[in-house]
This record gives structure tokens, C-alpha cells and sequence, in this order.
């Protein structure tokens, strides 16, 4: 397996720029099985993960066109020749489960093998289900797959979640475009990647009001067109990027940013002692460390516009060499602390009690061979290696190769000292 080589104490200067957002890309992708016409998506991010989704929907017959490193995919649905996702994809990523509401509502059936992806919890995908459900469909659960028949169509429904859940607001919204009647999803997750699905498909044709909002209110049309859309950048990845910097110190820009929505990012990173001066219409955050030591922040995981679950492991990182205890609540995924004994391999000071971890900091971390154990994970321990003394061996970063472009080549291009080894290179 590849392994990232970090020599720490480094510190960073100059432009990062920040790639499409894998999380709303995934569904982009997906909804191409909505119509017979050719769905073109620019800056596209070129991921392990959204080469998995490729695969998959070539696999359902979808024609295509994704050159190597290109920022371009044309995806044509015209004419699929399985409506049967099996589980040798499905199972290497959880999103590979969205292709089952567009193919229903699209089809009237389709079977989809339950999900696979990083193991930070159940998460399990009843809501996806009941809100299926509840549009009309039949479904059965039998040797892992899920399959669904609405023979009639999909039809309207209100739906009401009882909490927030990302993955079902966005699976629920794609199948409702084609559902006969008004479909009402109440309690929907409001981050900003479901406002990005939802001009994608309002550009095929789609009728969507509220996407953003708690209430989204979708009135289903016969057939959706195709359409031309620029993928949303990555406000995980910008995240992470700011958080390298405040962590190994210096003065960056990251560029092509989702200012807007990175709110309670900035505002963390600015608690912590960070200059954070972010220009909406130039796309554009600099980051800069004054010199002194950060100041420990605490901070509660929650939907948006709440600080994301999917920063927590790398701002734990940053809290593991600020001056004073912070305590990270973990209100989204109940088993995402497993990076915390690999930070205090590198000699972090934390005590996990539940939800919560207690981080205590410390004046240096120290570099040591980690392992990474999930995508957010796995990122963390690069954040830390890059502020850490001396070298860390971050082993398992095929969990970063799924969610993040050119980490390496990105982080070396404003002076960090890091490496891919490659088992050949070990011999």
C-alpha cells in the first residue's frame, strides 16, 4: 500500500486551490439517470470515489466520457442496459447507493446492494427507505440488496424526517423530480451541496423551491432534459487546507473557495488566533498565523450551518498544539474518534469519553508511523505530521486518495515537506 512520507515543521506560503466537492459530485453523477440526455459536469474532482461511481453507472449502461485527469465528465443515460447495481461496487462506497431512487422513479424498479464506505457508524439507510416508501414503492429487503418497484410511478408525498440526514434530503429529492404530484421534505438537511444538487436539477428541467431551507418542496414533471453544471468546490477540502496552515503556521490562499459556505469554519479558525479574510467575489481565503501559539476552542459537530462532522478529526488535529483544553463534541457519527489514538501516537493529549473528546495541548507533537482509519481520519494525521518534529509515515492513505485531489502535490507546492512512497519504492 502507498504511504505519505511527512518531514514537519514547515511552514506553508502561498495559493492552494480548492477542487469540486466530492460530496456534491457523487450526486450529480447520480442524477444523470434521471434523463436520455447527456448530463455535462465541470470541475469535476478526479477521486478514487467518484472513479467507483463511474464504474458503477457504466456498469448500469451509462455511456461515459471522463479522460484521465480531465475536470470534464459527460455522462448519457439514454439507454441503460441494467437496473441492478451489484454488490462488488456498491459495497466500496456508501454514496453508490443514490443510483436507486433515480432508476425507480425513472424505471418503476430497480435493485441496489446495501452500502459499503468508511466505518464511522451504522448510518443506516432506512430514511432513504421510508421516504421510498411513502412515494408509493414496494420494496424488500433480502441477501443484502434492496429491491424496489413503484410500477404506476413514484408519487407525491409530504415527508417528514425525524432528524437530519444529509443522504436521505438529497436520495429523496432526485426520485420526487419524476414523482407525479407535489412532494413536501420536511426537517431537510440544508447544507450547501443539496442546494448545488438542486440547480443541477432545476437546470434538467426539474421544479424545486426551499432547497437550502428545512422545508424543500419539489413538484414532480414527466421527464427531465440535459444540462451543463460546474460542480460546487469542496468546502471539506478548503476546510482541511486552512487548518494545515494554521497547524504548520505561514500565509496562504486558497483559492476557488465556497466563501459562503465555510461560516463556522472561519469562525472556529479565528477563535483559535487565526487571520482568516475571506473575499466572496474573488473566491479567495487567506489564512495566516500571527506567531503566537492558537488558542484552544471548543466546538459541537452539527448540521449545517453548524461546524461539519466531516472537520472534526482535522480540527482535533489543530487542537492537539493549541494553548489550553478544548472539548469536541461529536453530535453527527457515533463512532468517529478513531484518529484519536493515532494523534497521540504522535503525542497529542486526548481522552475520549463518549461524544466527547477532551484535547489538552501540547507544545509539539512529535513525528511516528500512523495509520489512517477513514477518509476525515486519514487527513487528520497529515495535518498533525505537518506540524509535528521531525518525520511521520501516514500508511493506509487509500482513504485519502477517495475524498482529496493531488493532496500532496498541493501541500508541496506551498513548501511542505511530503511524500508518496509507493510499495516498489519500499523494496
Amino acid at each position: 500500500m502507498d504511504s505519505l512520507k511527512i518531514i514537519g515543521g514547515q511552514p506553508l506560503s502561498g495559493e492552494i486551490p480548492i477542487s469540486g466537492a466530492k460530496n456534491s459530485a457523487l450526486k450529480l453523477m447520480a442524477a444523470c439517470l434521471l434523463t436520455a440526455e447527456p448530463v455535462t459536469l465541470t470541475n469535476m474532482p478526479n477521486l478514487a470515489d467518484t472513479r467507483f461511481l463511474s464504474q458503477l453507472l457504466q456498469t448500469l449502461g451509462v455511456e461515459v466520457y471522463w479522460p484521465k485527469g480531465d475536470s470534464e465528465c459527460r455522462l448519457n443515460a439514454e439507454n441503460l442496459t441494467s437496473t441492478i447495481a451489484p454488490y462488488e461496487q456498491v459495497r466500496k462506497m456508501r454514496a453508490s447507493f443514490n443510483v436507486l431512487g433515480p432508476m425507480l422513479a425513472r424505471y418503476g424498479h430497480a435493485t441496489v446492494s446495501l452500502p459499503g464506505g468508511c466505518a464511522i457508524g451504522a448510518r443506516p439507510v432506512d430514511l432513504h427507505l421510508q421516504a421510498f416508501e411513502a412515494m408509493g414503492a414496494d420494496l424488500l429487503v433480502e441477501q443484502g440488496y434492496v429491491k424496489a418497484a413503484a410500477i404506476h410511478g413514484l408519487k407525491g408525498a409530504q415527508i417528514v424526517f425525524p432528524f437530519v440526514s444529509v443522504g436521505a434530503t438529497e436520495h429523496a429529492m432526485l426520485a420526487a423530480t419524476l414523482a407525479k404530484g407535489e412532494t413536501v421534505l420536511e426537517n431537510a438537511a440544508r447544507e450547501p451541496e443539496i442546494a448545488d444538487l438542486a440547480d443541477c436539477l432545476i437546470s434538467m428541467g426539474a421544479k424545486i423551491e426551499g432547497a437550502g431551507s428545512s422545508t424543500i418542496t419539489i413538484q414532480g414533471v414527466d421527464e427531465l432534459h440535459g444540462t451543463h453544471h460546474k460542480v460546487m468546490s469542496d468546502r471539506i477540502e478548503a476546510g482541511t487546507y486552512a487548518m494545515a496552515v494554521a497547524a504548520a503556521g505561514g500565509h496562504v490562499t486558497l483559492t476557488n473557495a465556497p466563501v459562503g459556505a465555510l461560516s463556522a469554519i472561519n469562525h472556529a479558525l479565528r477563535n483559535a488566533g487565526v487571520k482568516v479574510e475571506a473575499d466572496k467575489d474573488a473566491g479567495t481565503i487567506e489564512i495566516e498565523t500571527t506567531g503566537q501559539p492558537l488558542t484552544a476552542v471548543n466546538v459541537d459537530t452539527a448540521p449545517h450551518p453548524g461546524f461539519p462532522t466531516d472537520l472534526q478529526a482535522q480540527f482535533m488535529a489543530l487542537m492537539s498544539v493549541a494553548r489550553g483544553t478544548s472539548i469536541i463534541r461529536e453530535n453527527i457519527f457515533e463512532n468517529r474518534f478513531m484518529h484519536a489514538p493515532e494523534l497521540s501516537r504522535l503525542g497529542a493529549n486526548i481522552a475520549v469519553r463518549g461524544s466527547e473528546a477532551i484535547v489538552t495541548g501540547v507544545e509539539k507533537l512529535k513525528g511516528a508511523p500512523v495509520m489512517a482509519t477513514d477518509l476525515r481520519a486519514s487527513v487528520s494525521l497529515v495535518i498533525a505530521g505537518l506540524a509535528a518534529q521531525g518525520e511521520t509515515t501516514v500508511s493506509r492513505i487509500y482513504h485519502l486518495d477517495r475524498g482529496f485531489e493531488r493532496l500532496e502535490e498541493k501541500l508541496s507546492a506551498v513548501g511542505a515537506n511530503i511524500r508518496r512512497t509507493r510499495d516498489e519504492d519500499e523494496g
